[in-house]
């Protein structure tokens, strides 16, 4: 059956009560911001660009210093060449010069070019069994004004946007702090956040990073696990009911999400199609959701054909079927599968087109944080 929307209205009274709930945590969060003020400091964030390949096209803007691992200077870059890094028996070729590890470091207000686009900051090549990988250090601030664009669009309400750069600035340092490696803090993916340099910046973007400079969501005086996605579907999940151990800021709250272009979407499949993907069942017949999360995403469903049965989870399917989340449920017509969903993402935490409703409502930033992540304080890197 079809996922109903039981969230296309909403009326005055719910963005009214929204606004009293905000304001009065905004206040108590106003009060806490003295206490929860943590060590000043410049934030180096090492974002690996390229992993693993036996080249790396490499450039930069202006002329750059070639470095060593020791920090000794080997070498200059001129400006506006590209050039190529390569692997070669356990040392980085680059130019005329080579090392076991190279910094490219750009002169004046300089950019480097890794790869296929262009980036702040400098670049790292380091050489792992004969594989290279770029890591491009740059400031938090600076990497702020490309994810912002990469993972919201430039031309949202600006209080949207901020409410984007504080919660990727809190996701950047809390990944850095639980998942960094040796090597890198962070990569350019939405396993962690889309990071694409020069290409995704804006004029908005910059706005909306240098007004909320140092901001992040925390808990207890502890920067949190600031989760978004693009679209709930109309609710947001408790994130022990999607991932694992409970938060007390990760809540499920009433999204306000029915002005996206996904809150409702469906998809067709042929029998043949869905017994193809699914393999081991034959002749495709239904699928029934064993286990669903409360607000009705699949956890375990079980897909029956005239030869037998598969029991997947609601993100292996999503995955093998393309889906753009795990709340959807399906119903068979003739010859054709139809799949019924809602909403874009895991549903935890900011929702970002909630986020874009509630701005061009007059809801500002701090309120929309704070109605997402339910028990949390906006602080001040200070």
């Amino acid at each position: 059956m079809a996922v109903k929307n039981q969230n296309a209205t909403f009326s005055c009274s719910i963005l009214k009560d929204l606004l009293v709930k905000t304001n009065s945590h905004w206040l108590l969060s106003l009060l806490l911001w003295v206490v929860f003020v943590l060590p000043a400091q410049a934030i180096d964030l090492r974002v690996a660009i390229k992993k693993n390949t036996q080249n790396i096209k490499i450039g930069s803007s202006t002329s750059a210093i070639i470095k060593d691992q020791t920090g000794s200077k080997i070498g200059e870059l001129s400006p506006m060449a590209a050039t190529s890094a390569q692997s070669r028996s356990g040392q980085i070729a680059l130019e005329k010069v080579q090392a076991g590890e190279i910094t490219i470091e750009p002169t004046g207000d300089g950019y480097v070019w890794i790869g296929d686009r262009w980036y702040r900051g400098k670049v790292q090549l380091v050489n792992e069994g004969n594989q290279l990988t770029a890591i491009n250090h740059v400031d938090l601030e600076h990497y702020l004004y490309s994810v912002v664009g990469a993972e919201a669009v430039s031309s949202w309400p600006i209080e949207a946007l901020k409410a984007q750069a504080v919660a990727a600035r809190s996701y950047a340092l809390y990944k850095r702090k639980t998942e960094a490696n040796g090597l890198y803090d962070l990569d350019t993916t939405q396993r962690t956040q889309v990071y694409k340099g020069l290409d995704t910046e804006y004029i908005t973007t910059h706005e909306a990073v240098n007004s909320t400079a140092g901001q992040i969501m925390t808990y207890n005086g502890n920067v949190i696990l600031a989760a978004f996605h693009s679209s709930s579907g109309g609710h947001t999940e408790n994130v022990e009911d999607i991932w694992t151990s409970p938060l007390p800021y990760l809540r499920g709250v009433v999204d306000y999400d029915h002005q996206s272009p996904v809150f409702e979407w469906n998809k067709t499949f042929s029998l043949s199609q869905l017994a193809n993907l699914i393999g081991g069942i034959g002749k495709f017949k239904t699928m029934v959701p064993e286990e669903t999360t409360p607000q009705g995403r699949v956890v375990t469903m079980k897909i029956i054909g005239d030869r037998g049965t598969q029991k997947l989870t609601g993100k292996e399917l999503r995955k093998l079927l393309d889906l753009r989340s795990t709340l959807f449920r399906v119903s068979t017509k003739g010859s054709q599968v139809q799949v019924y969903g809602r909403g874009f993402g895991h549903g935890l935490g900011l929702s970002q087109w909630g986020a874009y409703y509630l701005a061009k409502q007059g809801i500002k930033y701090h309120q929309i944080l704070v109605h997402y992540y339910q028990n949390s304080t906006l602080s001040q890197l200070d």
